[in-house]
């Protein structure tokens, strides 16, 4: 009935109707409070849409997506940290190498045009989501789109964080042991051979003592102090990165940046098509704003979007920095990991100490990072594996088992794939994109058309974010591919 004023209980939640207190005067039924917390926020949802004679936008900002077993969340600084978690991974050191391509003036342009689009995208999923009371990205998918889809999103998930972590442990692998392109970290630290060159080893250490411990935690809000100090190791690398650019130019011996990109070879423009999904694919996390709306303290709609707005500006001002600093140091000659660069003498004093704080501290950050984005992979394989089941968090067992499997594979796959750039490339140019712009454009389009209305404004921006994203995509999957192939020649 759509004149009517209730909402519909999600299906785990139950009220019984209990009889009356016979010692109670009042021996109505809309007097009773249920004792089970999982049914208090539903309750207090409908009881707010029995009273009122006019619900409006402004009331969705009260109802949680689900009810919650537990009253306190994380606050505003702890969804800032996890969201900003989510998005600041082994990316950022890709940012200087597209800096090179597109040059300074056309590649800062793109980290902040990326970082506005990005979060609109956010904030109308994030709309959406409450107006439909669905808990994941996958539902309001499903909403708006059908089942099939919904299939499509959460196997891009997979793909798309399966990939991320598997990069983190082939970096982790590349900058504590070394590889071809330059000595590990232990290798610097103790002068000789050991069994610390062993990468394979070095990675299941890594995930023993470090990761997989971070990983079997159940609930989101339980890593924002990790998340803080990823976020604050991610500072450091820019701060210390700033100060060493910074100093090499007044002493005079940075070259002169190029500004604009160079489109005077073929191979160039095939460059400056190739990064374009890496560039777009920097700010995808729209598969953790439900998870962390959930456990918002205090949650709301307008908290949530205070909430996406401080980590755009805080990860827009990381990224230009990175990308910048690290451009401006290594010029021409950056790396697809600018990482790779840092094992050399960077002309200043104090470099080999400068070198060690930059590696030691990113691979921190990357060992921080790796549960947040676990965790919404491991939720994203459960519902698409176990459909119908509890929750969960509710199943301590069946949650250790799936941590235990889906680390056994990204360790299998990070001893396979050796390159994490072609990686990057094509997880940009297809569940990147498809996460962070094509999905969000057609929930919001497809729920316009059921009444869910939207303003000129987000229709015509939805229909922008859809064109540019779908044009991007065919552009990095063929740029790649032909890439590939004159590579391969």
């Amino acid at each position: 009935d759509t004149g009517s004023m209730y909402s519909a209980l999600p299906r785990d939640v139950s009220i019984e109707l209990q009889s009356p207190d016979p010692s109670s005067k009042d021996r109505s039924v809309s007097t009773w409070v249920p004792d089970n917390p999982r049914s208090v926020d539903a309750y207090k949802s409908f009881k707010l849409l029995e009273e009122e004679d006019d619900v409006g936008d402004d009331d969705l900002d009260v109802i949680p997506l689900v009810p919650s077993d537990v009253v306190e969340g994380s606050g505003l600084p702890g969804a800032v940290f996890n969201l900003t978690t989510t998005i600041i991974g082994a990316g950022i050191m890709a940012l200087p190498a597209t800096m090179r391509v597109l040059g300074l003036v056309l590649g800062f342009m793109a980290i902040i045009l990326m970082g506005i689009l990005s979060e609109i995208s956010i904030e109308l999923l994030l709309k959406f989501s409450v107006i439909k009371n669905v808990s994941s990205y996958g539902e309001i998918v499903q909403v708006a789109c059908g089942y099939s889809a919904r299939v499509v999103s959460e196997i891009c998930i997979i793909v798309n964080n399966a990939g991320v972590l598997i990069v983190y442990l082939i970096i982790m692998g590349d900058v504590l042991s070394g590889s071809a392109a330059h000595e590990g970290i232990f290798q610097q630290l103790l002068n000789r051979e050991g069994w610390w060159d062993d990468r394979r080893l070095v990675v299941v250490m890594v995930l023993i003592l470090v990761l997989g411990p971070l990983s079997f935690l159940q609930r989101i809000d339980s890593l924002s102090l990790t998340s803080a100090a990823s976020v604050a190791l991610a500072v450091v690398f820019v701060v210390v990165s700033c100060i060493i650019a910074f100093v090499k130019l007044l002493e005079g011996k940075i070259e002169a940046p190029r500004l604009l990109p160079d489109i005077g070879s073929k191979m160039a423009i095939l460059d400056l098509l190739v990064v374009i999904p890496i560039m777009t694919n920097a700010y995808v996390c729209h598969f953790n704003v439900q998870p962390i709306y959930n456990e918002l303290e205090g949650r709301s709609v307008g908290k949530m979007n205070k909430v996406g707005r401080i980590t755009t500006l805080l990860c827009i001002a990381v990224y230009a920095s990175t990308a910048i600093s690290g451009y401006l140091l290594f010029g021409e000659a950056t790396d697809s990991d600018v990482l790779t660069n840092f094992d050399k003498d960077l002309g200043i004093p104090y470099s080999s100490i400068l070198n060690y704080i930059i590696r030691i501290g990113y691979i921190l950050h990357l060992m921080l990072v790796f549960p947040v984005i676990h965790f919404s992979l491991r939720q994203t394989v459960d519902a698409l594996v176990f459909k119908g089941y509890a929750p969960l968090v509710e199943s301590r067992k069946r949650s250790m088992i799936l941590t235990s499997i889906l680390l056994a594979l990204i360790y299998l796959g990070s001893t396979i794939i050796p390159n994490i750039w072609v990686a990057f490339k094509f997880t940009g140019a297809t569940t990147g994109l498809s996460l962070g712009f094509i999905f969000p454009s057609l929930i919001a389009l497809r729920l316009n058309k059921q009444g869910e209305m939207l303003t000129s404004g987000e229709k015509l921006l939805s229909w922008l974010m859809l064109v540019l994203a779908l044009v991007g995509s065919i552009i990095g999957v063929v740029g790649n591919v032909y890439s590939i192939k004159q590579q391969s020649k």
